[in-house]
C-alpha cells in the first residue's frame, strides 16, 4: 500500500505527564472520595504512539518538547527505556504538559489538562533530510513520518500541511492522526494536509465532524475524496474500518474487559504502523492494531498494557 516498507518512524507530537485516578463515578465539592488506583503514566499522542512503536519493535524517533522539570525527566526516561530515540525532544522554560484523568467504573474519562510547553512546540518546519539520513550506515532508517494530533500543538497547527509536504519531498511516506479539534476548525486546517497524507487515522466522532455529519464509512469516502490515500476510522469497541482505493474493509474488535480507554487510539496507530513495518497487509494490520488497542484498555493508563510484537501475536492466536 505504501510506496516502500516502513523501516523506521519519525514522529512529531506532544508529550504529557498523566495522573490517572480510578474509579471516580461522582464529584462532590467539599468531600473526600476514596479511590482504588492513582497512577502516574506516560501520555500524549506523540509519546504514546512512539512508545507503542518501540515496544512493538519499530525504530522510532520522537520530536517534541517538555519542560525542564521532573515530569519531563520522567517522560524522557520512560521513552528511552522502551527504545525511543529522544535526542530531538527539547526542553522548555514552560512546564511539562500534564493531565489529571478521572476514570469512572465504565472506563470513561474526564481530562483536566495543562498544555504547558505544548504551546511552544514545533513552531517551525523541520529538515526531514536530516532524519532520513545521508548515504552510508543507517541511511533511510526513518522512512515514514507520523504526525500525531497537530490540534494539540497550537504553533504547529497552521504548518501541519507544510510538515507533511516536506516529508513527502524527502521521500518519506506519511500518516496523520487527527485528534480532537477543540477550536472546531476541522477541515479548515486538516483539508490542506490530506493530499500529502498516505494514511489518515480518525476516530468515529472526528470522522463525523470532518465530513459534515456523515457516518463512518461515508465519512471515510469523503476524506478519501479530499486527497487522503488511505483512511482508517477507529470505531472503539466495534474495531475499525479501512478505505483504500475505494474498497472498504471492516475489522472487528477483540472482546476484552475495558478498564481505561485512555490512549487506546494512539496505541492502535502504533500497532497499525508496526504491523506494516513487519510486512503485514492492510487487513492484517487492522486486526493487529485492534489487538494492541484491546491490550491497552485492559490496564490503567495509555501504555501500561502494551506487549512486544511476538507477545501480541501470541495473544491474538489464543483468541
Amino acid at each position: 500500500m505504501l510506496a516502500h516498507p516502513i523501516q523506521g518512524v519519525l514522529c512529531t507530537g506532544n508529550l504529557v505527564y498523566d495522573l490517572l485516578v480510578r474509579p471516580v463515578d461522582h464529584m462532590a465539592w467539599g468531600t473526600t472520595t476514596w479511590v482504588e488506583e492513582l497512577e502516574q503514566q506516560l501520555g500524549g499522542n506523540g509519546a504514546s504512539t512512539s512508545y507503542a512503536l518501540a515496544r512493538l519493535g519499530v525504530p522510532v524517533r520522537l520530536i517534541g518538547l517538555v519542560g525542564a522539570d521532573g515530569f519531563g525527566d520522567l517522560l524522557v526516561a520512560k521513552l528511552e527505556a522502551a527504545g525511543v530515540d529522544t535526542g530531538h525532544v527539547g526542553r522548555s522554560a514552560a512546564p511539562t504538559p500534564a493531565t489529571v484523568a478521572l476514570v469512572n467504573s465504565k472506563g470513561e474519562r474526564l481530562f483536566l489538562h495543562r498544555p504547558g510547553s505544548s504551546g511552544e512546540a514545533l513552531a517551525e518546519p523541520i529538515d526531514f533530510a536530516e532524519h532520513v539520513g545521508p548515504p552510508g550506515e543507517g541511511a533511510g532508517r526513518f522512512t515514514h513520518y507520523h504526525l500525531a494530533n497537530f490540534c494539540a500543538l497550537p504553533r504547529m497547527r497552521p504548518l501541519a500541511a507544510e510538515f507533511l509536504r516536506r516529508a513527502k519531498a524527502a521521500g518519506m511516506t506519511t500518516s496523520l492522526d487527527t485528534g480532537w479539534d477543540s477550536q472546531g476548525r476541522w477541515m479548515e486546517d486538516l483539508g490542506p494536509c490530506l493530499p500529502f497524507t498516505d494514511l489518515l487515522f480518525v476516530n468515529e466522532d472526528e470522522a463525523r465532524l470532518l465530513s459534515g455529519g456523515l457516518a463512518a464509512e461515508e465519512a471515510a469516502r469523503y476524506l478519501e475524496g479530499q486527497g487522503a490515500a488511505c483512511v482508517v476510522v477507529k470505531l472503539g469497541g466495534r474495531g475499525c474500518f479501512i478505505l483504500f482505493r475505494g474498497c472498504g474493509i471492516h475489522s472487528p474488535a477483540f472482546s476484552v474487559n475495558a478498564l481505561d480507554t485512555t490512549g487506546a487510539g494512539d496505541c492502535f496507530v502504533g500497532g497499525f504502523l508496526a504491523a506494516l513495518h513487519h510486512g503485514q497487509s492492510l487487513e492484517d494490520a487492522a486486526r493487529f492494531a485492534n489487538a494492541v488497542a484491546a491490550l491497552s484498555v485492559e490496564r490503567l493508563g495509555a501504555v501500561a498494557g502494551l506487549r512486544s510484537y511476538r507477545e501480541t501475536t501470541d495473544w491474538m492466536a489464543g483468541r
